[in-house]
């Protein structure tokens, strides 16, 4: 898998897994990879991976059993997705107003393209699609 610069890599890991626990592809009470076999399939640092595990459990997705790994919590999903949400609205809305502004694009314009995302098969495919495949190396 190849990782941006611009966020450590531990945080785009626990990204992975919470778009995951969000997408429902790891459902409440699943326990999730070990460190080990993070590091492994991801060709990353144990400590790395093992960070990641850490960043869900802190932010309340997932919680450290001593002994059996990190789970799942049942309410996981919701709070990635609102760390998500909270994320997008705070850096991403206001880097996309930026681009707008400079590129001259309207509102109307990007509502257009919003009502037509559904009609052609490649305007639904998302590339996070591809989230679970980076798991196991084959990003």
């Amino acid at each position: 898998m190849r990782f941006s610069d611009d966020r450590p890599i531990f945080v785009q890991i626990a990204e992975l897994f919470a778009d995951d626990i969000v997408a429902g592809r790891i459902p409440p009470g699943a326990r999730l990879p070990s460190a080990r076999d993070i590091a492994a399939s991801l060709e990353v640092n144990p400590n790395t991976a093992a960070r990641a595990l850490q960043a869900l459990a802190e932010s309340g997705v997932a919680r450290a059993e001593r002994g059996t790994g990190y789970y799942v919590l049942d309410d996981g999903a919701k709070t990635a997705r609102d760390v998500k949400r909270s994320r997008f609205l705070g850096e991403d809305v206001p880097r996309l107003f930026r681009s707008m502004e400079d590129l001259g694009v309207s509102f109307e314009e990007i509502e257009s393209l919003w009502r037509r995302r559904g009609e052609s098969p490649a305007a639904g495919a998302s590339p996070r699609d591809a989230s679970s495949a980076g798991k196991d190396g084959q990003s």
